[in-house]
């Protein structure tokens, strides 16, 4: 039996506090790509008791950039017990590593792309008389960052 998914109220400012507060690679990955994304995306969603960096519901995608604290014991021991807990509501979840952002970020951006529309076919196929959501074949990404967060990663 699955563990309940429930909307956890005592985390929702925590996770309002990371939104105002990403760091530079989320910043990038949100104003240079998803915020405009064809398939829409959520930043820093509440899953149960577990803050997605980045979630689209359409894809059951979340992804998560991880920085130095997931490459300790006990960071990577919480990313699979987290990994764990939305994989078993049939979420899958893709991890990319800050310097990837950084330095490989159409590659990023590709994969992700590449994630969401195989996703969202798949779940097409299971269920033909939902809503067609497709991403179409031009990416948003320009491969710069646009002027928002430009501003906002030196804040």
């Amino acid at each position: 039996m699955k563990p309940q998914r429930k909307y956890n109220k005592e985390i929702v400012p925590t996770a309002r506090m990371l939104r105002k507060n990403m760091t530079k690679e989320e910043k990038r990955l949100w104003y240079d790509f998803l915020r405009t994304y064809p398939v829409k995306f959520s930043r820093q969603k509440v899953l149960g008791k577990y803050i997605a960096d980045f979630y689209c519901a359409a894809a059951n995608l979340v992804i998560e950039l991880d920085g130095n604290q997931h490459y300790t014991e006990i960071g990577s021991w919480k990313d699979e017990q987290r990994t764990k807990f939305l994989k078993d509501y049939g979420i899958k979840v893709i991890r990319f590593k800050n310097y990837e952002i950084r330095e490989c970020f159409r590659r990023t951006c590709e994969k992700i792309e590449e994630t969401v529309n195989n996703l969202v076919e798949e779940k097409e196929t299971r269920h033909p008389n939902s809503p067609s959501v497709t991403c179409g074949d031009s990416s948003p990404y320009t491969g710069e960052p646009n002027e928002s967060a430009k501003s906002n990663s030196d804040q």
